[in-house]
């Protein structure tokens, strides 16, 4: 499944092909992937273009907005004056379209926009714009990093205090857009070990855990994402931000850029989890989360 900021990159990469253009059909293949009225999208105009954690928005005037949701394995291919392909990469982005792959496709007055799902995991959802904010899916979001303060993210970690701090802060109700990437990522960037208890860090860590969350993800955004072979960005062509700017997360057997400790690869919160032992020690007098010795284990 992609990670915010590859969402985001999406978003800024479709808007600038489909913004101010106007819907004059849409065709649903797959019923598991469409919910709404078609009907009640057709002949709009589309307004703009946002995201909430990792679900992309399109408004319409008229007050009607279309929620897209890639999950694991969706894409979104604008067929214009030239091809833009988003999403899992496959040889759906230089096919013909439509194909058996292709869940939904919407007519623009100035191309098609298609989306397809091999797995059937993500939707198209029409809906009343007042009504995104209430979405079950959108209502349990946290706050993003760069929309939290310190304050709030300490009083949220105080409400889950025997929870690993790797754990609570990948729950999307906590805080929304860290996945396992960039959870590590902040994590040794702020010299915070991921099993420590969320009780155990003072404001300070709490501060300095925040402000790396912000950085990482600004970076990843900046360089298209991470896409891991899995996810590219609109244009076709790989974020490097694991190449360029990640410093421990699938960097097992590498020296540390801080202390040159060799990176390893443990297990935490059933996640394969990627620290320093140099920077991100378990201090004595540092209350832990009580694991079993398994969950422990280098991960496979």
């Amino acid at each position: 499944m992609p990670e915010l900021p590859e969402v985001e990159t999406i978003r800024r990469g479709l808007e600038k092909y489909i913004v101010k253009q106007r819907i004059v059909g849409v065709d649903v293949y797959c019923e598991k992937s469409f919910c709404g009225a078609a009907k009640d999208v057709v002949g709009r105009n589309i307004v703009g273009m946002r995201r909430y954690g990792k679900a992309l928005i399109i408004d319409l005037d008229g007050g009607v907005s279309i929620m897209i949701h890639l999950r694991m394995t969706g894409q979104l291919i604008h067929d214009g004056k030239t091809r833009y392909a988003a999403g899992h990469p496959s040889e759906n982005f230089v096919a013909k379209l439509p194909n058996k792959q292709t869940r939904v496709v919407i007519r623009l007055s100035d191309g098609v926009l298609y989306f397809n799902d091999q797995r059937k995991f993500g939707f198209v959802k029409v809906m009343p714009t007042l009504e995104v904010e209430k979405d079950n899916f959108v209502k349990k979001l946290a706050k993003e990093p760069w929309q939290m303060s310190d304050e709030e993210l300490y009083e949220k970690l105080q409400r889950h205090p025997k929870a690993c701090i790797k754990a609570v802060i990948l729950d999307q109700s906590v805080i929304c857009g860290l996945g396992n990437i960039y959870a590590d990522e902040a994590l040794y960037a702020a010299g915070i070990h991921p099993e420590r208890r969320a009780e155990s860090l003072s404001q300070g860590e709490v501060m300095r855990l925040l402000a790396e969350a912000r950085k990482v993800m600004e970076e990843s955004i900046a360089s298209g994402g991470s896409t891991m072979a899995t996810y590219v960005r609109p244009d076709g062509s790989k974020g490097d931000y694991l190449e360029k700017f990640a410093k421990v997360f699938r960097k097992e057997g590498s020296n540390c850029l801080k202390c040159g400790e060799k990176i390893v690869k443990i297990r935490v919160a059933g996640r394969g989890t990627h620290i320093c032992p140099g920077c991100q020690k378990l201090s004595a007098g540092v209350k832990q989360s009580a694991w079993r010795s398994s969950d422990r284990k280098e991960a496979k």
